[in-house]
């Protein structure tokens, strides 16, 4: 046997595992191959079949969603609704402007806008603006790539490495005073530079909107491709009837400018309903009010964006639509004959020294049947001159102590209570209370005189005594010489009784008139601190001498006993129309009418009572009958009358009386519900306050025609 040679051995055993190794790599590599192969087949099959699903089944959905990564909706302004009179005659309108507009696109910088301005500089004329500040000034030269290199360098490391905002600002602060000299020229181009820089992306701004001339408007139109962004429109502006008066024109407000914009209380409100905050809106009174139905609808442009998402073009797609127009309650003829009446009576009383201390005068004149008003007009009084100033916004804003005028709701809160129960008779006397002064009707002020009055009568003659007894007798108590008032008599629960049947009628709550703004009145109603009203006051309120109202309130008042009872909301706007195809008044939208509020809460009765209590103010025969005047009015009217003591602002020592008055006419089918004030006057005038309602009462007939 031969020798075995291990070497040999160990590389033959070598070459065997090589084969086997090799067998088996052979018998796996084809699996993993075919596997893989497989894997690759299948994904193609996906993408392949996903391919087609977005090119055949969904293609076209693929197109309009490209199509609106490149094509924007941008909405304008469209005009407000006109604003009309009783009788159709337009007071506030709207003056069409033609306009030159631009629209930031999305990759606009400031550089971009500058060129653009510079541009429209040399085409159009717009005239520097005097608010132009000195960082306006910066922002237009830095805007220049030269010159913002420039500024760069000024730069310090530090400052270089701050954020974006902060670094501007910086750079800001590196512009000397010497580069923004401009010449009338460039403070022009910088002027546009600030409108155009002013807007956000894909928003428009006017870059002039004021006397843009023919000739512009075709440059701009011949130059459109050269300045991406910048269009021809049209801007509107608020114009006002020639014949307005000041009155009426206060009631209707103003608007913003497009510079004001969105008021900042309200803007957070206003744009969840899709208002831009350049977008002008009503301010103040109708403007504001009515602003949901005054302001247009936006009409919408399609804007076209290029590869360098900035506006290629843009096209209309929706017109605006002209807000709906508001047609008020008050036909300016008799508004101007009531201020008329009213101007010429103060005047008078401001000549002759009576009305030195007085602030104002007001009158009220309305529908008692359904709130609309006819005419409200005031005007103010400065105690250093002698000239008067129109102050309509009084009427609801400004209020003043009444007087006996409020003894209707006296007499309702004594029915409400059990007080009295009808045409109860109660003694004229004068009240002397424990500690404080007497207190008593102007006519009886003798202790010891006794004068035996129905409910009637007391309105008639306008008995203090009469409504201070109601409260006792509300307080459980019959009045004593020098008595002292139950610890109740200073209490909440008190007062409020007393002033719930002053509230019914509108004395001392808000009318709910659709104007913002509107006052309540003055009520002191801080029970439980040093301020709190005492016991003595609450016999000071029953006739009129506390709580302060006003002129809105009164005629509210006055309205209420007109229509037996049912107080009702005032309004000045009668309805919302439409526009017809030019553009003028169209049909009737929504008719507003006033609220009814409540419901006085006595029997028709007892209304009927304090009814014929204010007729016989006007047609009774006792010699302290209080609006006798007012019997010879062209329509037969119930009225009562009110003064008050008072002491005007600023003058702590004088005295002064308030002399103020109600009425409705005719009597018996009331068309028109009036309320006077003439506050703070040296003397009680009130033959005055009635010949101003008469005048007012006469007015109307000749107006409207009522017999």
């Amino acid at each position: 046997m031969k020798p075995t040679n291990p070497l040999k051995k160990f590389f033959e055993k070598l070459k065997l595992g090589d084969e086997k190794g090799r067998n088996q790599n052979r018998s796996h590599i084809p699996f993993r191959l075919n596997f893989l192969f497989f894997v690759i087949f299948g994904l193609f099959v996906i993408l392949i079949t996903r391919l087609g699903y977005l090119q055949i089944v969904n293609g076209d959905k693929m197109k309009a969603e490209m199509k609106s990564s490149t094509t924007i909706t941008v909405k304008e302004n469209a005009p407000r609704g006109v604003i009309y009179d009783a009788k159709g005659v337009a007071l506030v309108n709207n003056q069409a402007n033609p306009a030159i507009t631009f629209t930031r696109g999305n990759m606009m910088e400031g550089k971009d806008i500058r060129e653009l301005a510079d541009k429209l500089n040399t085409w159009i004329n717009v005239p520097a603006d005097e608010g132009l500040t000195t960082r306006d000034k910066k922002d237009y030269w830095l805007a220049n790539q030269k010159n913002l290199e420039t500024a760069e360098e000024r730069l310090s490391f530090k400052e270089k490495n701050l954020d974006t905002s902060n670094e501007y600002l910086k750079l800001v602060d590196k512009v000397k005073d010497s580069e923004i000299q401009f010449d009338e020229n460039q403070l022009k181009a910088a002027t546009i530079f600030k409108r155009m820089n002013a807007a956000s992306a894909l928003s428009t701004v006017f870059v002039k909107n004021e006397g843009v001339t023919d000739e512009e408007l075709a440059v701009v139109a011949e130059h459109a491709a050269d300045l991406p962004g910048v269009s021809t429109g049209t801007d509107w502006d608020r114009s006002y009837n020639d014949d307005l008066d000041g009155s009426l024109k206060s009631i209707l407000g103003n608007i913003t400018t497009e510079k004001e914009g969105l008021p900042a209380e309200e803007a957070e409100a206003l744009l969840k309903k899709g208002y831009a905050r350049n977008d002008r809106v009503g301010k103040s009174y109708l403007e504001k009010q009515y602003e949901e139905q005054l302001q247009g609808k936006k009409g919408e442009y399609k804007v076209t964006l290029n590869q360098q998402v900035n506006i290629e073009k843009q096209q209309e797609v929706k017109k605006g639509e002209k807000g709906s127009n508001l047609v008020l309650t008050i036909n300016t003829e008799f508004q101007k004959k009531v201020e008329d009446i009213l101007r010429k009576h103060f005047q008078s009383l401001v000549d002759s020294g009576v009305a030195k201390y007085s602030p104002g005068a007001y009158a009220v004149a309305m529908n008692p049947n359904t709130g609309e008003v006819y005419a409200m007009t005031g005007f103010e009084h400065d105690v250093n001159s002698k000239t008067l100033t129109e102050n309509t916004l009084g009427t609801i804003t400004n209020s003043f102590v009444p007087g006996s005028v409020v003894k209707g709701g006296t007499i309702t809160a004594g029915y409400e209570s059990g007080a009295i129960s009808g045409n109860d008779t109660l003694i004229d006397q004068p009240i002397k209370l424990g500690g404080t002064s007497q207190k008593s009707s102007i006519y009886n002020k003798v202790l010891g005189n006794q004068i035996p009055l129905n409910t009637v009568q007391a309105l008639e003659i306008s008995s203090n005594a009469y409504m201070m007894q109601i409260v006792l007798r509300m307080l459980g108590v019959q009045y004593q010489y020098n008595m002292t008032l139950p610890e109740i008599a200073s209490s909440k629960e008190m007062y409020e009784k007393l002033r719930h049947g002053l509230a019914e009628y509108g004395m001392g709550v808000k009318t709910q008139i659709d104007l913002p703004n509107e006052s309540s009145g003055l009520v002191n109603d801080q029970f439980g601190t040093d301020q709190a009203p005492g016991a003595g006051n609450l016999l000071d309120l029953s006739f009129g001498q506390y709580d302060t109202y006003t002129p809105m309130q009164l005629a509210q008042y006055a309205a209420t006993v007109a229509n037996g009872g049912t107080r009702i909301s005032p309004h000045v706007v009668k309805g919302i129309y439409g526009n017809n195809d030019s553009g003028g008044l169209g049909s009737l939208q929504q008719e507003i009418t006033g609220k009814k509020l409540n419901q006085v809460n006595i029997t028709p009765e007892q209304m009927s009572i304090i009814r014929e209590g204010f007729y016989q103010a006007v047609h009774g025969t006792n010699p302290y009958t209080t609006a006798r005047d007012l019997a010879s009015a062209k329509l037969d009217p119930a009225a009562k009358t009110g003064t008050a003591e008072t002491v005007p602002d600023g003058h702590p020592d004088v005295n002064t009386i308030n002399s103020n008055l109600v009425a409705y006419a005719p009597h018996d089918k009331p068309q028109i519900a009036i309320s006077v004030m003439l506050p703070n006057l040296d003397e009680d005038h009130d033959d005055t306050n009635k010949a101003i309602a008469k005048d007012i009462i006469d007015a109307f007939a000749d107006t409207y025609g009522v017999q």
